[in-house]
């Protein structure tokens, strides 16, 4: 199975809520953060497209939103 990345608006605490094929991986406050859950979840962020739609599916702004 496809990798499948969904990372959701800013929650009222600060950060996004990110999931990996249906697995909570974690609130990212920053880009870096994300990067690290994409790591943790076996992916190599040097070879990821934030934009590619086949991957990501961005809810409330896309990769630059994070604040």
């Amino acid at each position: 199975m496809a990798t499948r990345i969904v990372v959701y608006p800013l929650t009222e605490g600060g950060g996004r809520r990110v999931r990996a094929n249906g697995e909570i991986l974690g609130r990212a406050r920053s880009l870096g953060e994300l990067l690290e859950f994409l790591r943790r979840a076996g992916l190599d962020p040097d070879d990821v497209d934030l934009r590619d739609p086949g991957l990501f599916e961005w809810r409330g702004g896309g990769p630059d939103i994070w604040e």
